[in-house]
């Protein structure tokens, strides 16, 4: 079956302290997003790749795309309000029964390993989320107190989440709720099950300064072991 990947990279740089999107800042001499589409291209050559951009940053990534010989053929889509507006949007360029993973354009550290698991289960058809379990203690806050509890019961979600084309036009195809956190949440609303698979730690969405530096650590490793 046809794959389809809708990056949604609609992010600014607020929490960066910068006034360049964080999706643009480079790792690696190279912008966070190339190296997110490079991860779905090199997985799969095949896979028709869809970017969701602020339409006043789509002329900023087409200069980049051009200063750094960015090849990687994908479509471009402008973004909306909210994510849910974004990912609607990008919907919009699928005309065919499909499956569609979306991914956020700042996390360029997904794995071959977890992209396989996640496109594999979506083929049998099931509504896929990548997780990985807390390594820290946790506790629940309620109004203002705090308690421990147990950190088994609790996933931290990643992406790409992967859907039948299908299931995301009818999920899409109802109004914007404030309690859409994720694509999952979306595709739940409308009765759908979430089946989880294992992601990967290094899958890290980056956000911050630290996160930055995280990044950099990653790319020089990745490059020593490919040594």
């Amino acid at each position: 079956m046809k794959k389809y990947v809708i990056i949604v990279a609609g992010g600014s740089g607020k929490r960066m302290g910068t006034t360049l999107p964080k999706q643009f800042l480079c790792i690696g001499e190279k912008p966070i997003l190339m190296h997110t589409i490079n991860r779905f291209h090199t997985f799969d050559s095949e896979i028709s790749i869809i970017v969701v951009l602020p339409e006043e940053e789509i002329s900023t990534w087409k200069d980049l795309c051009q200063k750094h010989h960015f090849s990687i053929n994908h479509t471009i889509v402008k973004g909306g309000k909210e994510r849910f507006d974004s990912v609607k949007n990008g919907l919009q360029k699928i005309e065919e029964k499909s499956i569609v993973a979306i991914h956020d354009g700042v996390r360029p550290f997904v794995s071959n390993e977890t992209l396989k698991r996640c496109f594999s289960a979506a083929e049998r058809g099931e509504n896929i989320v990548p997780v990985i379990s807390p390594v820290e203690s946790v506790r629940i806050k309620t109004n203002d107190e705090t308690k421990a509890d147990d950190r088994t019961k609790y996933l931290l979600v990643q992406t790409p989440q992967i859907f039948s084309s299908e299931k995301l036009f009818k999920a899409y195809n109802q109004p914007y709720n404030s309690n859409f956190t994720d694509d999952a949440s979306v595709v739940e609303s409308i009765g759908e099950k979430i089946s989880i698979v294992e992601g990967n730690r290094e899958n890290i969405k980056i956000t911050t300064p630290f996160d930055l530096i995280v990044g950099e650590a990653l790319v020089c490793q990745e490059s020593l072991l490919s040594l």
